[in-house]
C-alpha cells in the first residue's frame, strides 16, 4: 500500500526556554513537549462534556471536507447549530463536520482561565487563541497557514495524527494556486502514486498527540490532521515579525484570498476547474515519461 514517506517527530517530556529557542525555534524545527501543559487547569478539566457545559446556545457554523463549488467563496459552512448539539455529535460520532478559528476570547472567555501563554521564547498574540473540533476519523486536508504564524498547537480528550511537512516541500504537494492547500482529490494516508507522481519524493514529519501534548509547528509548514478520536485542540499563535514574512502574510491577507473569492464569483466552477488541471500538469511535467 503507497504512503507518503515520514520521519517521527522529535519528542520531549519538557525543554527549558534557552534550548526551545536555541534548537526549535531559531532554526524553525518542529517538535513535540509532552509536559508543557500538564500545570495547566485544562489538562485536569478540559474533555468534551466539560466544552458542552459551557456551551450555552451559542450557534457555531461547522465546515466538512465536500469542497465549495459553483460562485461560492473558498471557505463557507456547510452547516450550523448549536455547540452543544454539535459536541454531542461528536460523542456519538463518526461525523466530517469540523469546527475550526473558534475565537475562545470572543466565545468562551471563561476557558482563559484554564490555560497559560508558555514561557518559552515564542512571541504570542494573546488577544487570539483559538480551538479546533473533530470527530474521529476526521481528516484537515494538507494546508499551511496563511498568517504564516508560528503554532504552539496542543491537543484534548483523545488522539490524533499530524504529518508535517517543511515549506520547502511545497512543490510535492501539488498545491493549488491562489490558495494554501493541496488538490481535494489526494488522499495523504493512501495516495495514488500514479496520478500524483511528485508525492513520491515528498518527505514528511509524522507527529502522535496525546491528551495534552503541545506540538510546535514553525511559520509555513505544512500540517494533514486525521482524528484519531473525537477531540478538540487550541493553538496559541505568535505572528512573525521579519519584514519578509510579515510582507507574504499581507499579500495572503489582502490579495491571495480576495483575488480567489473574486475569480470565484466571476468564473464559478471554471476558475476552480483551471486552476486543479494546472497544478497537475505543472507538477508532473518533470515526471512525464
Amino acid at each position: 500500500m503507497s504512503q507518503i514517506k515520514t520521519t517521527p517527530i522529535t519528542v520531549v517530556d519538557s525543554i527549558s526556554k534557552a534550548d526551545f529557542v536555541k534548537y526549535y525555534y531559531k532554526p524553525q524545527r518542529p517538535v513535540l513537549i509532552k509536559n508543557l501543559t500538564k500545570d495547566w487547569p485544562a489538562y485536569e478539566k478540559w474533555n468534551l462534556d466539560y466544552i458542552q457545559g459551557l456551551a450555552g446556545d451559542q450557534l457555531v457554523p461547522l465546515y466538512n471536507n465536500v469542497p465549495t463549488k459553483g460562485h461560492k467563496k473558498s471557505v463557507v459552512p456547510a452547516a450550523e447549530m448549536k455547540l452543544y448539539d454539535y459536541i454531542e455529535i461528536l460523542k456519538k460520532g463518526p461525523t466530517d463536520l469540523r469546527m475550526f478559528f473558534y475565537n475562545v476570547l470572543q466565545k468562551m472567555p471563561q476557558l482563559t482561565k484554564d490555560f497559560d501563554y508558555p514561557d518559552i521564547g515564542l512571541p504570542f498574540f494573546k488577544k487570539l487563541p483559538v480551538m479546533f473540533f473533530g470527530s474521529k476519523g476526521g481528516k484537515v486536508l494538507a494546508h499551511y497557514d496563511m498568517d504564516l504564524a508560528d503554532l504552539m498547537h496542543v491537543h484534548f480528550h483523545g488522539t490524533k495524527k499530524v504529518m508535517l511537512f517543511h515549506p520547502n516541500q511545497a512543490k510535492y504537494l501539488y498545491k493549488v494556486p491562489y490558495t494554501v492547500h493541496n488538490l481535494e482529490t489526494i488522499d495523504m494516508d493512501h495516495p495514488d502514486f500514479e496520478k500524483y507522481p511528485a508525492l513520491r519524493d515528498a518527505e514528511g514529519i509524522l507527529a502522535q498527540m496525546n491528551h495534552g501534548d503541545a506540538l510546535y509547528m514553525p511559520s509555513g509548514y505544512w500540517h494533514y490532521i486525521t482524528y484519531q478520536d473525537a477531540g478538540f485542540s487550541i493553538t496559541l499563535r505568535a505572528f512573525p515579525r521579519s519584514g519578509k514574512r510579515l510582507a507574504k502574510l499581507f499579500s495572503n491577507l489582502l490579495f491571495m484570498r480576495n483575488f480567489e473569492n473574486i475569480m470565484r464569483r466571476v468564473k464559478g466552477e471554471k476558475w476552480t476547474d483551471y486552476k486543479e488541471n494546472k497544478v497537475l500538469r505543472d507538477v508532473n511535467k518533470k515526471y512525464d515519461t
